[in-house]
């Protein structure tokens, strides 16, 4: 089995993020989506509500998994058998920061292999990032994350 892992914060899962997933989904027979957990970190959602959000817009897709977890992205890839990563790139910053994980990722790991996927024109300036600081200040978040994130925040 082709089993992938596309692992990240995900304060919010966006439609970027979405979409990235749904078009890996022929290239791989199943992708975790991995919510990374720093306690010392702390966001707009729970590890908990991000969980809960990101299986309600993928309910419908039983080749995806929703799981959490800690410590380094290559030992989770070990613990459930995956042999690939999944990894999105915006922009030639993205691709600087995420080629030297991957490589590192190599290192420790080279069974293990890195897909990059771009993001699709008119999502990739779509960031975690800029949706929380368009929320914090009042903002409308609705043509940034699926509708299951938006509604769910609305009534947060």
């Amino acid at each position: 089995m082709k089993i992938a892992v596309f692992a990240g914060s995900f304060d919010p899962f966006t439609l970027a993020h979405q979409d990235l997933v749904e078009r890996a989904l022929p290239l791989f027979d199943k992708i975790y989506i991995a919510v990374g957990v720093n306690s010392a970190k702390q966001g707009l959602l729970t590890v908990e509500d991000k969980l809960y959000t990101i299986q309600a817009v993928f309910k419908d897709h039983p080749a995806i998994e929703i799981v959490s977890f800690e410590g380094l992205t290559i030992n989770f890839c070990k613990k459930v058998g995956a042999n690939f990563l999944l990894r999105g790139l915006r922009n030639t910053a993205d691709f600087e920061f995420e080629n030297s994980i991957a490589q590192n990722n190599l290192l420790l790991a080279p069974q293990i292999e890195t897909y990059f996927l771009m993001s699709r024109s008119g999502l990739a300036h779509i960031s975690s990032t800029i949706v929380r600081d368009v929320w914090k200040n009042k903002g409308s978040i609705a043509q940034m994350v699926p509708p299951e994130i938006d509604d769910f925040l609305k009534n947060k």
